[in-house]
């Protein structure tokens, strides 16, 4: 009997241990794809005036995140003005842009692995260029994308830039389904609308060690 209950015992300890330890692996993974907050001590959350925003989509049935900040135009010209053409802009405010993948992926033709990058835009008056970084630590503002963090770019990307319907106020970044499975990511601000063709990676993903370009045609209408 003495045996028995020992082994009563040890079966309730194994069971027990198997019950801890899955609720670590769901908060593992949940922190895997929580978004990347700083300064939080000079900048709190509740003081930006460029509100904190995530939103998540589907790509081959897998959850692709992107967290970015919504700076508002607040009666400024913003493109060519705010954002002037041809220079790096962390595509909203605070921290840079960032993008989370569980698969591989090819965003405007660029291949990545699965993990996490920061995602900048180089803004023009009929094209941007998309730029994927796989440095994901640094402060936003394009001072903070020194030579350490250059050196980092997966590739930069040219994708057409459009108009809006309307007049968008405050920076929004959504996502629409594409044929296949696909993805397509929509940035829109003031007057100006510029799509990302966003697909599971059909090739190995590369990584160069410094920047190659791609150039991408506007999807047919």
């Amino acid at each position: 009997m003495k045996i028995l209950g020992t082994l009563v015992l040890l079966l309730t300890a194994v069971a027990s241990f198997g019950e801890s330890e899955r609720p670590q692996a769901a908060v593992r993974l949940q922190d895997e794809f929580a978004c990347i907050v700083m300064n939080t001590e000079r900048l709190p959350l509740a003081e930006r005036r460029s509100s904190l925003d995530s939103l998540t989509f589907g790509v081959q049935g897998s959850p692709v995140k992107i967290c970015y900040s919504r700076p508002s135009a607040r009666e400024r010209e913003i493109m060519g003005g705010l954002l002037p053409y041809g220079e790096l802009w962390r595509t909203g405010a605070n921290e840079a842009t960032m993008i989370h993948t569980p698969i591989a992926l090819e965003i405007a033709g660029i291949s990545v692995g699965p993990g996490s990058y920061s995602l900048y835009t180089v803004p023009g008056e009929t094209e941007w260029e998309v730029v994927v970084n796989g440095s994901t630590t640094q402060w936003g503002h394009e001072r903070y994308y020194t030579g350490d963090v250059a050196a980092q770019e997966i590739a930069r990307a040219t994708v057409p830039a459009g108009a809006t319907d309307e007049f968008v106020e405050m920076f929004t970044i959504r996502a629409v389904p594409a044929d296949g499975g696909d993805a397509t990511v929509i940035l829109e601000w003031e007057r100006t609308r510029v799509e990302i063709p966003i697909a599971p990676a059909r090739a190995a993903p590369n990584v160069p060690p410094r920047a190659t370009a791609i150039r991408c045609s506007p999807a047919p209408p």
